[in-house]
């Protein structure tokens, strides 16, 4: 794993764009399905909005940026206010990657729709290269982050939405791990041999994933 600033300087600020783009959607769709199911505690901390300023973390894109790995500010949910904590609390929490998943879909729609139109044939090379460029970046990233949340580790919205579906008691054993949980996903994150057999091929399904966008898109668009 490598920060942001090692990658390509001409293509550092269509991934600085789709990251900040990305985190702020997905925080965004926390913050909104929480408040349409009772919890008005994001709303009246302004979190139910899509400017980038309220939910980007600081320190969170600055580790980003050197090593690779980062993250917004959490939004905070008061289960208490839904009429069914646990099943509104999973629909909550897989809002954040599933607001990734669509809007992954939308972008490879555009992207699509770009090229059978044939409308980079009228622009510059620079802004047809730009164009590439943000749309890859922005199909990539959110992939990346639908995938990436589903992990079940905590802090990730996979561990939380695993909390949910349990029983109680095994809930409570799981949460025994819990502190030892993220320690051996940073191990396997930054050991190059326990990625490689681990979260490398999970990744890999970002392929399988655009393929299986690609092909309803082609049909319907006619390409």
């Amino acid at each position: 794993m490598q920060g942001l600033l090692f990658n390509d300087w001409n293509t550092l600020p269509f991934i600085i764009l789709a990251l900040v783009i990305s985190f702020t959607i997905h925080e965004f769709a926390h913050a909104y399905s929480a408040y349409k199911f009772g919890d008005p505690t994001a709303y009246q901390m302004g979190r139910v909005s899509l400017n980038p300023m309220v939910h980007l973390d600081l320190f969170g894109s600055i580790v980003m940026l050197l090593a690779g790995i980062g993250w917004a500010k959490p939004v905070p949910v008061n289960r208490n206010n839904f009429k069914n904590p646990r099943l509104m609390g999973i629909i909550v929490t897989a809002a954040g990657p599933l607001s990734n998943l669509i809007l992954a879909f939308l972008c490879v729609f555009l992207y699509v729709l770009v090229q059978q139109q044939g409308w980079q044939g009228t622009m510059s090379k620079g802004s047809s290269d730009a164009i590439d460029q943000f749309f890859i970046r922005m199909i990539i990233t959110n992939l990346s982050l639908f995938l990436f949340n589903l992990i079940p580790i905590p802090p990730l919205d996979g561990y939380r939405i695993l909390q949910d579906i349990l029983p109680l008691r095994a809930n409570m054993r799981l949460q025994r791990f819990e502190q030892w949980a993220f320690i051996v996903f940073l191990l396997i994150l930054y050991i190059r041999p326990l990625r490689q057999i681990t979260l490398d091929p999970y990744f890999m399904l970002i392929d399988d994933i655009i393929n299986w966008m690609y092909r309803p898109i082609a049909a319907m668009l006619g390409v």
